[in-house]
């Protein structure tokens, strides 16, 4: 999360940048906090500086929801460059093996079945991930090698668009932790000629409206008469894959002040709103079976 600025303004909400290439998540971050004059805002799952699409920014009290949204199945649509694998599984990386393309598309599509369904991944060093305190990359730097454990995924869908004779263009939908650059390196192994993520845009995160997606340029045109607070989602739409549940007035200020819940109905986690549609926060169910707030809204 970006640190809070003097004097900023305390807004709350999410916008839906269309990220583009060449630049980092957390840059992107810097650029939409100035142009709302926010006092805190946090991004939720970063994408490689490669990469373009979908980067989902939360301002203020957004924040606190931000969480949910790394738990999200997304959309690629990735071109993979066949014949060259580099070290960091990427075009932003130093090739390390090169190799005749010597593949049809019937090659291509009988390989990617073993990549679909529930699988096991192996996360590239060049992750974001934790060993021993620090991530992957930093040791990837040095030039070293940590051990990883096999990650549970689910490829929903894998299918090629396109097949050039040196480049296949794939749409991948998937679970979270799911690693698109990994399932291209492996692609190109099992094909026997090696392969890299040439461009990669994330296209979808589950229930977000693609339409809502908006450019830097847009915003910052937008904002030529002031914050364009117009522009902003509201703080539920991170959670809009949770059961909502209405609460009578004593409940809310019971949930707020952090006491527990007696409600029956059926689930582990909701959206928690007050009659007049305030949303307040995100409830879960304890052993007790007692719903306790899991992040409520400062107002």
């Amino acid at each position: 999360m970006a640190r809070r600025r003097k004097n900023a303004r305390a807004i709350h909400g999410m916008v839906l940048v269309d990220k583009p290439t060449g630049m980092t998540s957390n840059r992107v971050v810097q650029i939409v906090r100035r142009i709302f004059n926010a006092s805190t805002a946090g991004h939720t799952g970063a994408l490689d500086p490669l990469a373009t699409g979908m980067l989902p920014v939360c301002l203020g009290e957004a924040t606190k929801f931000s969480q949910l949204m790394l738990e999200a199945d997304k959309a690629y649509r990735v071109v993979a460059k066949l014949g060259e694998r580099t070290d960091t599984s990427d075009a932003d990386g130093t090739v390390v093996e090169r190799h005749p393309v010597n593949i049809t598309e019937a090659d291509v599509l009988a390989a990617l079945p073993q990549f679909r369904g529930d699988i096991q991944q192996i996360p590239s060093m060049f992750s974001a991930l934790k060993y021993e305190g620090k991530p992957l990359y930093e040791y990837a730097r040095a030039g070293k090698t940590v051990p990883r454990k096999a990650r549970d995924i689910t490829v929903y869908s894998l299918e090629l668009v396109e097949f050039t004779g040196d480049t296949a263009t794939m749409d991948v939908h998937c679970s979270k932790g799911t690693y698109i650059r990994t399932i291209v390196d492996d692609l190109g192994q099992a094909l026997g000629c090696g392969a890299h993520v040439q461009q990669l845009r994330r296209t979808a995160i589950e229930n977000f409206p693609v339409d809502k997606m908006i450019t830097l340029e847009a915003l910052e045109k937008a904002a030529e008469d002031g914050p364009p607070d117009e522009l902003l989602l509201p703080m539920d739409m991170t959670a809009m894959e949770l059961p909502a549940l209405s609460l009578d007035e004593r409940e809310v200020r019971n949930f707020v002040h952090g006491q527990p819940i007696r409600r029956t109905e059926a689930g582990d986690l909701f959206r928690v709103y007050a009659g007049n549609g305030d949303f307040w926060g995100v409830a879960e169910r304890r052993q007790d079976g007692d719903l306790w707030p899991r992040r409520v809204v400062v107002r």
